[in-house]
């Protein structure tokens, strides 16, 4: 394996590192990569990074939260602001969350390389809480719609920093846990929004107290980053050595600096070598949970999980086809229905949920690593607000077996795609996967 490994590094050796590199020789990356004595060669302990994620996470929760915040008291929010019945405005409502949050996607990736991934989490919660502010305030449509999009750009911004701080600060091999903790997260926020939003229907004016009070935890988001490591790899990027091994010393321990620095010298190496343009997002080698996700994240490995999850998910909507299907409209038609929509619940949070921001974040070369993200989560934003906006009208018009049949034609195709074209990154570092991935030639 090190001989395989000493083979790609070879490649990197070919054009010298840039002048604020951290300088190490070939004598010594060999020396470090065959000796597998010394405490530096040890995981470093989990626990120093933890806080750090754990506050990234907030954003996770917000998402959540602001997804389902709407749910409960839409009723009151129609008839408070004057659009009762009118189903199109109570999509809008829904969906231009969504909406700004495609846009918020698309700026991700050059705010968390122009400010940092620190400032990056701060810069999205200001319209998370300007934009919640808003729609507490607001009595009229227009101002609803408005402060969601505010939301939303937050929203959009968000996650994709977070996926990528959370692969940039987290020892290797609990990085897939670490991952699922942005899927815990997001279920707690959902979960919490549909708590908060109970006493709507008994309540007037409720509606406005939830909207309120995810003002909260964004500025806890903004005000906590002001204390949290920012990511060695951006301040590498930036020349700002120094800096990276004192943040380095934070999050993994004195003993492992030089090992994580040696590892960004490398990857710095391999971006000047392997220049990968922005084009080559959409062809090539490069496109190439829940609690039990995290527990298996970093056991089973990510693509393991996503080919249950997708099998999971395209078994629950055949279940949905089948009770649409059965004409009696008994007790055995209900079960089906309820056991395929919580099964799918399921398979999804321990797959399809958790590991493709982590997967994603992983597989990208630090160089464009934010921009691509921003690409990815980008059309993941579109098909959200397009499955918010479209579902009920389908519905309606192609009926419940046509309908869940297109779902598990897509989740066939998923499965079989990650079967064929993803790589499996458990365990390895993000300069270990750059490297399984290089140009075979």
């Amino acid at each position: 394996m090190w001989g395989h490994l000493r083979d790609a590094y070879t490649v990197y050796k070919r054009v010298p590192s840039r002048e604020h590199a951290y300088f190490i020789d070939e004598e010594e990356n060999s020396a470090h990569l065959q000796s597998g004595m010394g405490q530096e060669t040890m995981n470093p302990s989990w626990k120093p990074s933890f806080p750090h994620v754990i506050v990234a996470t907030i954003v996770s929760f917000l998402f959540g939260y602001h997804l389902g915040v709407v749910n409960e008291p839409l009723e009151s929010i129609s008839n408070d602001l004057g659009f009762t019945g009118n189903t199109l405005a109570e999509g809008l409502v829904v969906s231009t969350c969504l909406a700004g949050a495609f846009i918020g996607s698309l700026l991700s990736g050059w705010v968390a390389d122009e400010f940092g991934r620190r400032k990056a989490f701060q810069l999205c919660a200001l319209p998370m809480i300007v934009g919640a502010s808003i729609s507490a305030m607001t009595n009229n449509l227009e101002g609803m719609l408005f402060g969601r999009f505010l939301v939303g750009t937050g929203l959009g911004v968000g996650p994709p920093v977070a996926s990528l701080y959370v692969t940039e600060v987290s020892p290797s091999f609990v990085r897939g846990t670490y991952g699922s903790l942005i899927q815990i997260a997001t279920c707690l926020g959902l979960m919490g929004a549909l708590f908060i939003g109970i006493p709507a229907k008994s309540i007037d004016g409720w509606w406005r107290v939830c909207f309120l009070l995810s003002a909260v935890p964004a500025a806890i988001l903004a005000l906590a980053m002001a204390f949290c490591a920012e990511s060695p790899h951006w301040l590498y990027k930036q020349g700002r050595s120094a800096e990276a091994e004192a943040e380095y010393a934070r999050l993994l321990g004195g003993l492992h600096i030089k090992s994580a620095m040696s590892e960004l010298s490398r990857m710095d190496r391999g971006d000047e070598t392997d220049g990968v343009k922005f084009s080559e997002l959409f062809h090539g080698r490069h496109f190439r949970g829940s609690i039990i996700a995290m527990i298996l994240m970093d056991k089973l490995g990510r693509r393991a999980l996503l080919i249950w999850s997708f099998f999971g998910m395209a078994t629950s909507m055949a279940l949905q086809v089948t009770a649409a299907g059965l004409s009696a409209s008994g007790s055995v038609t209900l079960y089906m229905s309820v056991g395929g929509m919580l099964l799918f619940v399921f398979t999804f949070a321990t797959g399809a949920g958790p590991v493709p921001g982590l997967l994603l974040s992983e597989i990208f070369p630090g160089r464009i690593r934010a921009k691509a993200m921003a690409v990815c989560l980008s059309v993941h934003w579109v098909f959200n607000f397009l499955v918010g906006l479209l579902f009920l009208p389908l519905l309606k018009q192609l009926g419940q077996q046509l309908l869940y049949s297109i779902f598990t034609t897509f989740c066939l195709i998923a499965l079989v795609f990650v079967k064929r074209n993803v790589m499996e990154t458990k365990g390895k570092s993000l300069q270990e996967i750059e490297i399984a991935l290089l140009p075979q030639d």
